[in-house]
This record gives C-alpha cells, structure tokens and sequence, in this order.
C-alpha cells in the first residue's frame, strides 16, 4: 500500500477473455469487503477487472510475469493478479499460481484449480495472493535469499493436505519469489477437469442446433420404419452398447476434424508434448460431454416420439412382439444411434465459432487477433 491505513489500496484483476473475466467479475463484488476485514486496522480496497489477452502468442511464464508487472507499473495500480484459463508449465509441472512480491504481482492458472466450486476456489485464490503481496516483506518477516522479500504459505485452496498443489520450484534468475504448481496423476486429471470446466461444453449444445435438427428429422423417420423396428428387436444389449458408443465416438471424431480443433505440436520437447495432449485431450472430453448431453436428448425425445406415434398391432405384426417398455426402449435407444449419425452429417453446416470455442488452441488464436485488432484501433 502506497501511504497510510486510511489509504485506499488499489487491486486489479487483469483477466483473459470470456471464462477468466466473468470469475473476475463475479469476485470483483465481495472481494473490497473480504479483503478489508482480512486485512483489518481500516484498511480499504478498491477493485478493478481489466479484460484483455494478456496471454497472447505466448505461454512463456517470465514473459507473462513481465507484461503484469508492465501492466502494473502502467496503470499505477497497488496489486494486480493475472487470471488466465490456460494451463501453464513451469520446470515440468503444471503451474497453479505464481507471485513476485518486489513486482506487487500474481499470475493464477483456473484449470489448476480443478472443474468443482471453481468460482469459491478462485476467489479464494485471489484474496490469498493479494494479501501475500501486501504483507511482504514487513509481516512476513523481511528478506530471505537473495535479498528476496519473504512470503506467507498461501491458505485457501492450497490449504488442503489432500489437494496435490504444492510449493514449487523457483529460479534465481526469475522475478517470483513464491510459486505453487500441480503434479502426479491426481494433479493431471485435476487440470484437465479445470480445463474441461474453463471451456464450459454446455455451450456446445445450442451451437449444434443444425445437427440436432438433422438428428431429430432422421430420428422421427426411422422411428416410424419397420426395418428400423425389426434390426432394433433383433439387436442385443451389447450391441446397442456398441451402436451407442460408435455413434458417439462418429460425432466426437467428426466435429474435431470439421472445425478443425486438434492442436498440433509446434515443438519436440517432451513438455511441448504433454502440453499438446492436455489441449487435445480437454478438447476431446469438452466436444463429447456436449456430444452425450445431445444423445440423451435424442433418446428422451424418440421415447416420447414413439409412445405417441406406434401402433401394437402393426407392430407386433411387423416384429411379432407386443409394444411393451422394454420394446419401447430399445427401439428409441438404437434410434438414437442412428439419428446421432445422421446428426453428424447435418453438423457439417454449422458455423465453427461455437464449436471451436471448445479448443485452447481456437480460444488463443483468437486472443492474437484481438491483440493484433487493438494495435491496429
């Protein structure tokens, strides 16, 4: 804080676009009156969200802290925590959150804080860093190696003994001075589901409004067919199983390769290598979350289809079974199959926009072109 107690201590959230600046705005609102009664003796706080592509063209952590701290100094702000929605690597870990005390600067990495109560967990996250920042070096007891101010273990959400962030690795020719990064399979599977989280798959239903409309038509037309009612009272449990997860894994694959959304390796290196499968495996989970919320839709909306539209007796004619539940169920389960098939070919005519938000590697290239945009301005 530049002054006295009764000073006013300027913090700014400088966030990534779309899923980082909505969790910003969101703790932007409790966060002056959590933080004053954190920090106590009259202290005020006075929150901004900034809302720019500070991660663009480049996922080097030094120059990340570089262009925060820039941004600080800039803007004659006390505090500013960067938040981003990209997974970042440090020393072969994956980083959750970095601080530079000299700079009065933090850099947090959402995915790291896993897919559940990500809202609380950030907020958490930001209170934690900022009163950090503020305390050192007076109440974290001056300076240590180095001539680096000293910091306080960071609580909230990096309190958990169970949680596998922990304090990592940090350079002595680098700026921060306090680092918590993620590691083990328990840590993996924590970032992927922050970054499944952070791509947020429900928006990927309304976008395929075509091929729900073809799946939907393709649907009602093969409910009514008595080819369709035969091959479905002739086909087993495991086969509708594997009809299902042929279907699936046909709209999964399609809508990756049509929008293009796999992320190639721009380098060798074994972290470039892992940093590629992250991106592609999100986006591979995040396409099919989206995928199997459309498919039981289909199976939901083909029971019902079928309930109101079948006949017992030109059934049982045709197939030489009564309509019962069971019959009823197959035949709107293997449908589904179907129609998922036929809603692959119709999402063809989509517009990639709302499939392609569901990739890391879209949602940069499309910081880049803001960042070109605004220089261009």
């Amino acid at each position: 804080m530049r002054g006295s107690a009764q000073d006013v201590t300027v913090v700014a959230l400088l966030a990534d676009p779309e899923a980082p600046t909505e969790i910003a705005h969101r703790a932007a609102r409790a966060l002056p009156d959590r933080l004053a009664e954190k920090a106590g003796q009259g202290h005020r706080f006075d929150v901004q969200v900034v809302s720019e592509p500070f991660t663009a063209e480049t996922e080097d952590l030094p120059t990340l802290m570089q262009r925060i701290a820039d941004r600080r100094s800039s803007e004659n702000w006390d505090v500013v925590v960067a938040l981003t929605d990209l997974p970042l690597h440090t020393h072969g870990r994956k980083l959750a959150v970095n601080l530079s005390h000299e700079d009065g600067a933090a850099l947090l990495s959402l995915p790291s804080l896993g897919g559940l109560r990500l809202q609380r967990r950030a907020r958490q996250a930001v209170e934690e860093a900022v009163l950090s920042l503020l305390a050192a070096p007076q109440a974290a007891g001056g300076e240590g190696a180095g001539g680096r101010p000293r910091s306080k273990p960071l609580r909230g959400p990096f309190a958990d003994p169970l949680t596998p962030i922990h304090p990592g690795q940090v350079g002595e020719e680098e700026a921060a001075d306090r680092r918590y990064v993620v590691s083990g399979p328990r840590g993996y599977l924590r970032v992927l589901a922050g970054m499944v989280r952070a791509n947020r798959p429900w928006r990927l239903v309304p976008g395929l409004s075509k091929a729900l409309a073809a799946a939907l038509a393709t649907g009602a037309i093969a409910t009514v067919n008595s080819t369709v009612w035969s091959l479905a009272a002739s086909l087993s449990t495991p086969r509708l199983v594997v009809a299902m997860i042929g279907s699936i894994a046909l709209m999964i694959g399609w809508l990756i390769v049509d929008a293009n959304l796999w992320h190639q390796t721009a380098g060798h290196s074994p972290e470039e290598r892992k940093r590629t499968a992250l991106y592609n495996a999100s986006t591979v989970l995040t396409v099919g979350i989206g995928v199997l919320v459309c498919y039981v839709g289909l199976l939901i909306i083909n029971f019902v289809w079928a309930l109101f539209i079948l006949n017992d007796q030109v059934f049982a004619s045709m197939t030489r079974n009564s309509l019962s539940a069971t019959e009823y169920w197959t035949l709107s389960w293997f449908v589904a199959s179907t129609a998922t098939v036929g809603g692959a070919l119709g999402s063809g005519l989509e517009s990639d926009e709302a499939i392609r938000a569901s990739a890391y590697s879209k949602r940069e290239q499309e910081r880049r072109q803001m960042l070109q945009d605004d220089h261009d301005a």
